[in-house]
C-alpha cells in the first residue's frame, strides 16, 4: 500500500484569544497517525508587511483551518487570512474550537456555505485528507 503523504496545514486562529486552541491543535498534529503537519507560521510580531507574510506562508499550505472561538467574528486577521486564502485558492475549514459558549464564525464567511466542523478526530481527518 502506498504512503500517503500528510497534508501541510495553516492554522488561522484569534491570537488573542485561542492561542491554546492553537497549541492543542498543534499537539494534534504531532500524533504520528496525524494525516496532516503544521509548521508554526503564526505571525508573532505585528508588521505593516503581515499580510504579504501570511500570503506567502498560506502558498506553502495545502489548506488552511480556521479555529473558531468566542471572538472569531472580530478577529481582523481570521478574515484577512481567509480571504487570502481565497484568492490563492486553498481550501479552509472552519473548525469549531470550544465546547461550550457562543462560538462565534469569522467576518466573511457563511452560514450556507462554510460548514463549522466539530473538532474530533474524524472531522481532522476528513478536511485533512480532502474527504469533504
Amino acid at each position: 500500500m502506498a504512503l500517503r503523504s500528510k497534508s501541510r496545514a495553516f492554522i488561522s486562529f484569534d491570537y488573542d484569544h485561542d492561542q491554546d486552541l492553537k497549541n492543542l491543535l498543534l499537539g494534534q498534529a504531532r500524533n504520528i497517525d496525524s494525516p496532516f503537519y503544521i509548521e508554526d507560521w503564526s505571525i508573532k510580531v505585528a508588521s505593516g508587511k503581515w499580510k504579504s507574510e501570511a500570503r506567502d506562508r498560506i502558498r506553502r499550505a495545502d489548506l488552511v483551518i480556521v479555529i473558531c472561538g468566542c471572538h472569531t467574528h472580530q478577529a481582523v486577521g481570521v478574515s484577512a487570512e481567509i480571504e487570502i486564502a481565497r484568492k490563492e485558492d486553498r481550501p479552509y475549514y472552519l473548525l469549531r474550537g470550544r465546547k461550550s459558549g457562543w462560538v462565534r464564525r469569522p467576518r466573511g464567511t457563511s452560514v450556507w456555505w462554510d460548514t463549522m466542523h466539530p473538532w474530533t478526530w474524524d472531522a481532522l481527518l476528513k478536511i485533512t485528507t480532502g474527504n469533504r
